[in-house]
């Protein structure tokens, strides 16, 4: 392969220059996700950055898969230079630092649009860019404490859940700003102009429970944690442990998938009749984890197979890996000896390409400066100049 050659990214953003300020959280996954759908992605890490939260070798660190990495020294003038002139050749720059960091380096969106008009700029922060809480520290389970949705998540009269960092980080984070950035990428592609996409975990992981607030305003839910009927207030959205101590989840919410359910757990004719009779709900939970502990998990799932009944077994991250519709829809592929969750979504027409972890020439700066256009005098100049990191 020639110098600063690279495969020929496939899916449907091929063609697409982004540069991604590297970082902890939601960016990096939506830098992945961008990478797989087949944009060119340069992470730019800083020289003599700090070691990771978890360090992680190559092959695990999904943070640098399918980017090419350029190491520059952003405590020179010439090393923002260098960013900007990378700027002026991207398309879409994402960073996910406090409010107030980028114009310091002097990388900021006014800086950025002043030399690519065309760059979508997207951002990613807990709080906002402004706003009393804008410059404070936090994580998935503080953005969700601040938004209401971990007040919402666990059992009556017991204490809030965290539900892993799924729903700040990765939802209403890298979910959105992706969702921003393309929607800006579109906007651009009728004005010719870019734009600043300013995403927050907060109001993402807010955006993402507003049916809740609907039904609230409704009067259908209770601000009241496991009393509706999604979070565990109704026997029949829940999940129950089995004669092996692990768990079946249950979820037939229609008359018609719990009538199928209680024909095969087997359940009395009232308890099909008053579903929806909250005065029946104490009797019927009590009914089902009896009933649930009389067989395996394995069991149970063996006979609600091929059936519309709403159950399903409780699997662990392993376990899900070998799932049969699983492996039938390939939805778990590896990558070295790693195996991981295969790129989402699918799309008809254009092929999405799993991200490898980088190998030499993704990280050698001769290589990764020629992707972008840089001359070959250009490249020897930075090399020597000590800016970029071997």
């Amino acid at each position: 392969m020639a110098a600063g050659a690279a495969a020929v990214k496939t899916g449907p953003l091929a063609g697409l220059k982004v540069i991604e300020m590297a970082g902890l959280g939601p960016v990096p996954l939506a830098g992945l996700m961008l990478s797989e759908m087949g944009a060119e992605v340069l992470r730019i890490e800083r020289s003599g950055s700090d070691q990771p939260l978890l360090p992680l070798s190559d092959e695990y660190n999904l943070d640098r898969h399918g980017r090419s990495i350029l190491r520059v020294d952003l405590k020179q003038s010439q090393g923002i230079e260098l960013v900007l002139d990378l700027v002026e050749r991207a398309d879409l720059l994402v960073e996910g630092f406090r409010p107030g960091v980028m114009e310091r380096l002097g990388l900021g969106p006014a800086a950025a649009l002043a030399r690519n008009k065309a760059l979508i700029y997207g951002r990613m922060t807990g709080f906002g860019q402004d706003g009393p809480l804008a410059g404070r520290a936090g994580h998935d389970i503080t953005y969700l404490a601040y938004s209401g949705v971990l007040h919402a998540i666990g059992r009556e009269e017991s204490r809030p859940v965290p539900p892993l960092n799924l729903i700040a980080d990765n939802g209403g984070g890298a979910m959105m700003l992706i969702a921003g950035v393309l929607a800006a990428l579109f906007e651009r592609s009728r004005s010719g102009k870019g734009q600043v996409v300013d995403a927050t975990m907060v109001e993402g992981a807010s955006m993402l429970t507003a049916p809740i607030h609907a039904f609230m305003a409704a009067g259908l839910w209770s601000d009241r944690r496991g009393a509706n009927l999604l979070d565990s207030g109704a026997p029949f959205y829940d999940t129950y442990e089995t004669a092996d101590g692990r768990h079946v989840a249950v979820g037939c919410l229609e008359p018609r998938f719990f009538a199928e359910f209680a024909r095969l757990l087997p359940l009395g004719e009232h308890f099909v009749r008053g579903q929806y009779d909250k005065a029946l709900w104490p009797d019927m939970r009590a009914t089902f984890a009896d009933r649930f502990r009389l067989k395996t998990r394995d069991d149970w799932a063996g006979l609600f197979e091929g059936t519309d009944a709403c159950v399903a077994p409780v699997l662990s991250l392993a376990e899900a890996r070998n799932h049969p519709h699983n492996r039938a829809r390939h939805a778990f592929v590896k990558t070295g000896t790693f195996e991981r969750p295969a790129p989402a979504p699918r799309f008809s027409a254009s092929q999405p390409a799993l991200a490898a972890m980088p190998d030499d020439d993704d990280q050698r700066p001769q290589n990764v400066l020629a992707r972008f256009g840089f001359s070959a005098d250009e490249i020897t100049a930075l090399v020597k100049s000590g800016l970029i990191g071997q």
